[in-house]
C-alpha cells in the first residue's frame, strides 16, 4: 500500500498473472502491514468474513476480482456447465457478508457480464470478466471522487468532524465514501478535524481510520465510542460523517453497529448527520431497514479480540451484530457520487438509484 498520500490505492487487485487477488491484510492493521495472495474458494470467502478485506465499495471490488480468479480455473467444456460453476461460487461468495449489498450487487453485474457473452468461447468470457472486473475498480475511484466533491459543500473550515467506523481508502479504492471529504479538503487547503469512534469491538475507527488520516497529514483525534456524547456537547463536532452498507427504500440505513447510536446523539444535539455512499448502496428492493438482514458475528470478538486475556468468563452469552439501523429520520442528508439527497427520502432516493 502506498500511504505517502493517505489514499491507498494499491490495497486490492489482480496478482500480475491474473489468476489471484492481492489484497492488503486490514486485520494486522495498522501494526503490520502484509500482503496475501488468494486463489482458492474458500480463502476468497475467508478473506471476506473475517474482514481481511472490508468496507462495502471494496468488498464488491473483491466480488468482482474474486469471480474472474474461480471462472478462471473452471474446467467446463461448454458455456452450460461454466455457469454452472460461475453459479455455485457467486452462490458461495454471497454468503460470506449478508448485509452489504455491494456483495450481491457486484457479484450480478459479474453475473450479467456471463450471460452477454454466453455464445462467446470461454476464454473470450473470461476475457469480457476481467475487463468488467477492472472497471468496477475504475468506477469505484470515480465515485468516491465524486461523492468528496459532494461532501465539501457541507464542511467549512475548521469543521470538526465525528466518524464512526472506516469509510475511507482501505474500504474503497481511493479517496473513501464517508471520509473521502477529509481528503479532498486536505488538497484544497481546508483544515478539518476528525474526531474517530474506536468502534468496538473491531476496533476499525481505531485501527483503520486513524491510521489513514494520520499517514495522510490530518489532523485527527482518537475517542471510546461512549465519548461521542461529551465531544458533541462541548461544542466540538460540527458533522457527523459515516459510511453505509445499504440503503433502504425509505432511507434507513444499515452501517456498522454503533452507527444509529451517534445518530441520536446528533439529532438531540442538533448536529448534521450525513450518510456517504455510492448510489449502488440504495436499494429499492428493501423497503425499510426492518426488511435488512443483520449479520451476527462470534461471541470471542466482544470478549477476547484485541485482548492480552479474555475480558469476560468463557461462559457468559454474548450479542455480537455487526451492523446496526439508521432511522431515516435520523439522517439529514444521504451523499452519493450523482448528488445530495435530502428528505423525504421515499420520493428523492427513486431519482438516484
Amino acid at each position: 500500500m502506498k500511504v505517502e498520500d493517505g489514499l491507498g490505492v494499491e490495497h486490492l487487485r489482480f496478482s500480475e498473472d491474473g489468476d489471484a487477488v492481492i489484497i492488503l491484510d486490514q486485520s494486522l492493521l495498522p501494526n503490520e502491514t502484509n500482503y496475501i495472495r488468494l486463489r482458492e474458494r474458500e480463502e476468497l470467502f475467508e478473506a471476506i468474513h473475517e474482514l481481511r478485506v472490508r468496507g462495502a465499495p471494496a468488498i464488491g471490488i473483491f466480488a468482482g476480482y474474486a469471480s474472474y480468479v474461480l471462472a478462471k480455473q473452471s474446467k467446463a467444456a461448454d458455456f452450460p456447465e461454466f455457469y454452472r460453476d460461475f453459479l455455485s461460487n457467486k452462490a458461495y461468495l454471497g454468503a460470506s457478508r449478508p448485509t452489504a449489498v455491494n456483495l450481491s450487487a457486484m457479484l450480478d453485474r459479474m453475473d450479467r457480464v456471463v450471460r452477454a457473452n454466453a455464445r462467446q468461447p470461454i476464454p473470450e468470457i473470461l476475457d469480457a470478466m476481467r475487463n468488467e472486473a477492472i472497471l468496477i475498480q475504475q468506477e469505484d475511484i470515480a465515485m468516491c471522487r465524486a461523492i468528496s466533491e459532494f461532501g465539501l459543500a457541507l464542511v467549512s473550515d475548521g469543521f470538526g468532524i465525528l466518524t464512526h467506523c472506516n469509510a475511507g481508502p482501505l474500504a474503497t479504492s481511493r479517496y473513501g465514501t464517508g471520509l473521502g471529504t477529509l481528503f479532498l479538503a486536505r488538497e484544497r487547503g481546508i483544515t478539518l478535524h476528525a474526531y474517530c469512534d474506536e468502534t468496538r469491538p473491531l476496533l476499525q475507527g481505531a485501527r483503520l481510520t486513524t491510521y489513514e488520516l494520520q499517514r495522510a497529514g490530518i489532523d485527527c483525534t482518537l475517542i471510546c465510542d461512549s465519548m461521542a456524547s461529551i465531544v458533541m456537547r462541548e461544542g466540538k463536532i460540527n458533522a457527523c460523517f459515516v459510511g453505509c452498507d445499504r440503503v433502504a427504500a425509505n432511507g434507513d440505513t444499515a452501517n456498522k453497529i454503533g452507527t444509529s447510536m451517534v445518530a441520536i446523539l446528533a439529532k438531540h444535539y442538533g448536529i448534521p448527520f450525513y450518510v456517504f455512499c455510492p448510489s449502488s448502496t440504495i436499494d429499492l428492493s428493501c423497503g425499510t431497514g426492518a426488511d435488512i438482514q443483520i449479520e451476527l458475528r462470534a461471541p470471542e470478538e466482544i470478549k477476547e479480540k484485541f485482548f492480552e486475556r479474555p475480558v469476560a468468563l468463557p461462559e457468559v452469552k454474548c450479542y455480537n451484530p455487526s451492523f446496526d439501523i439508521t432511522d431515516h429520520e435520523l439522517i439529514t442528508a444521504i451523499v452519493t457520487e450523482r448528488g445530495i439527497i435530502r428528505p423525504p427520502f421515499f420520493e428523492a432516493l427513486r431519482e438516484f438509484a
